[in-house]
């Protein structure tokens, strides 16, 4: 390529202590004791000229000689593989005609150095003889003949890939890989960011947190797949109104948060919030079925006190909670006197771990009456929590807290246990048999194994599946594929079905017709009010003759008065539930009243005055 030979540039390269590998490097300085003062004359040159020739050739390490000017004189082995170009194409070529504008000057500089006599490390950006952008690490050290530095050695590997890995390392570790949104950590990192630039400048920054309603039941109805597709629908709409970088962040599974500055003119933090809420009016489609979707958000607002980013996203999920818990699809802003409930709440939830395991929760049991003849023919099991501390607590103040962290699981596989075990006891006393029920609560309803775990309880019981009710709420039939497979692995145990709170929720008469259901329970809020409320009378008056005509039984929940059961036995309810029979009592209590009553016949309704059933 030029008029250097081989053997010229390795002794001069080897003797300017270029260093491209440990090896190379204690050989050059053995060379240059040894050799070059004889100038080559020594028989022993012909080994170091076969050596510098198989070093030259085999090296893994690439490297090129380039002249004061910058052209290329030399390259040990085909560049092609990292820059497209061969050797005749790389002769006299300029190493500058390669590089990427942004490593123009900082290259030049790194050449400068050298040639004074410096070594030095840098990476480059080089273009591709095909027109892409590679990577490369040089290292640079002076070329020197006679002691004057007549050119640089350049040795040069293509970290491309390895840049591309850590890459992706990064992406990982700041992204969430599904919808593409920054993930906590990058969040958190930016928002601590931006909460001290607001407090610099003295700007107003408000942090959300936002959490998808009822998102579970989309997962429990159509699977995770589907669900998850909705997530990057729901993503990409939020992005529209947090359109900066570092705005929008996926927290995990169905919680974004996102932060954003405000100010008066602009309409203020509510006019944001109001944006976020409306994107997501429109209805998704998953599957052909087009799916309505709303959200809770919890503000926390940022306005130059002392807080850093965790409190105040801690603020915005305390707030988060307390829309949850007022009904969901809304916003509100964190106000001091919040704080006091979270606490309460967590503290709950770690009591509710240490009452399961100290046996502290016992169950109630309602008796259920037959509005022909009066006998007790079931029972409800209701779940009490007996605190050492507060006594007995009602499920309303301990079951959102359970579902929410997630030990309505093991307690519902428990409430199963306990009644199917007390059920059995009463029946070899000789108690008359009738069955009990236990409600399902959507977290074991979509448990794959429901079937498996209900007939474990039922064989170690002892108790004959016909004895054990389950009642589901019409919210788990949405997904009436999923539904129908694992009512029907229930009922092939023997074991019966019903509908809770039937009308508030999912009505179609689809489900009613193709799942296996032996009864539907009216929910108490239509019982309450038929003798004030005309319309509601008629609902119940038309569930009635809907499930008579579906060869469903009825029962009713929440009677409370005489004139409730002579509305019910006038349109042939099959069966009450409430406190003009019994209120809930304890096992001992209610397996007294089995005995007592011992399920006789003829007991009526008193025609006008009374608070219960009578012999």
């Amino acid at each position: 390529m030029n008029g250097w030979s081989d053997n010229d540039i390795w002794l001069a390269a080897l003797t300017s202590g270029a260093g491209f590998a440990a090896g190379a490097a204690s050989l050059g300085w053995h060379f240059a004791k040894q050799k070059y003062r004889k100038q080559f004359s020594s028989p022993a040159f012909s080994y170091e000229t076969e050596l510098l020739d198989s070093l030259h050739k085999y090296s893994p390490i690439a490297f090129a000689v380039i002249d004061r000017q910058g052209r290329f004189l030399n390259i040990n082995r085909d560049p092609s593989d990292v820059v497209g170009y061969d050797k005749e194409e790389m002769s006299g070529k300029t190493f500058a005609s390669l590089l990427h504008e942004s490593s123009l000057e900082s290259t030049r500089q790194v050449f400068l150095r050298t040639l004074n006599g410096e070594k030095d490390t840098h990476e480059v950006k080089v273009i591709h003889k095909q027109g892409h952008t590679i990577d490369l690490n040089i290292y640079t050290s002076p070329l020197m003949r006679r002691g004057k530095a007549v050119g640089i050695l350049v040795f040069f590997q293509d970290v491309s890939e390895r840049k591309r890995s850590h890459e992706k390392i990064r992406y990982m570790a700041y992204y969430d890989d599904m919808t593409g949104l920054p993930n906590r950590r990058k969040f958190m990192n930016s928002l601590q960011a931006k909460v001290e630039d607001a407090r610099k400048n003295g700007r107003s920054l408000a942090v959300c947190y936002l959490d998808i309603d009822r998102f579970k039941l989309v997962n429990a109805s159509f699977g995770r797949d589907f669900g998850d597709m909705l997530l990057m629908q729901i993503a990409e709409r939020l992005s529209r109104v947090q359109s900066d970088p570092g705005e929008l962040a996926r927290m995990e599974g169905d919680e974004f948060a996102a932060s954003f500055s405000f100010s008066a003119e602009d309409g203020g933090v509510n006019a944001r919030l109001d944006r976020l809420m409306a994107v997501l009016e429109e209805p998704f489609e998953l599957n052909g079925v087009p799916i309505h979707v709303t959200a809770s958000i919890g503000v926390a607002v940022f306005d130059g006190g002392d807080e850093d980013a965790e409190t105040l996203l801690n603020r915005a999920d305390t707030a988060l909670h307390r829309v949850k818990e007022n009904g969901k699809d809304d916003y509100l802003l964190h106000s001091g006197e919040m704080d006091p409930v979270a606490l309460h709440k967590l503290t709950l939830q770690h009591d509710l771990r240490k009452a399961l395991l100290n046996d502290e929760f016992q169950l109630y049991y309602q008796p259920q009456y037959d509005l022909s003849s009066g006998q007790i023919v079931g029972m409800e099991a209701l779940i009490r929590w007996k605190h050492p501390k507060r006594g007995l607590v009602p499920p309303c103040d301990f079951i959102p807290a359970a579902e929410e962290s997630g030990i309505i699981v093991p307690l519902g596989e428990w409430v199963i246990k306990e009644a199917c075990r007390q059920n059995k006891a009463w029946q070899d006393e000789g108690i008359p048999r009738i069955p009990v029920s236990v409600n399902l609560s959507i977290r074991q309803f979509s448990q794959r194994n429901l079937n498996e775990k209900v007939a474990d309880i039922l064989r170690s019981s002892g108790l004959e599946p016909r004895y054990l009710e389950l009642e589901i709420t019409e919210s788990m039939t949405m997904d009436v594929e999923r539904a129908s497979q694992c009512l029907k692995e229930l009922t092939e145990l023997g074991v019966n079905i019903s509908i809770d709170d039937f009308g508030t929720g999912y009505s179609s008469f689809h489900y009613l017709k193709n799942l296996p259901i032996a009864r539907l329970k009216i929910d108490r809020s239509f019982v309450r009010d038929i003798q004030q409320d005309p319309n509601d009378a008629a609902i119940v008056a038309a569930i009635i003759a809907m499930a008579h005509n579906l060869s469903l039984q009825v029962i009713a929940e929440g009677v409370e008065t005489e004139h409730q059961v002579h509305f019910l036995r006038s349109h042939r309810c099959d069966e009450m539930q409430g406190y003009y029979g019994s209120p809930p009592l304890c096992s001992e209590e209610i397996g007294k009243l089995l005995r007592d009553k011992l399920n006789r016949p003829a007991i009526s309704v008193r025609p006008s005055t009374g608070n219960g059933f009578t012999a």
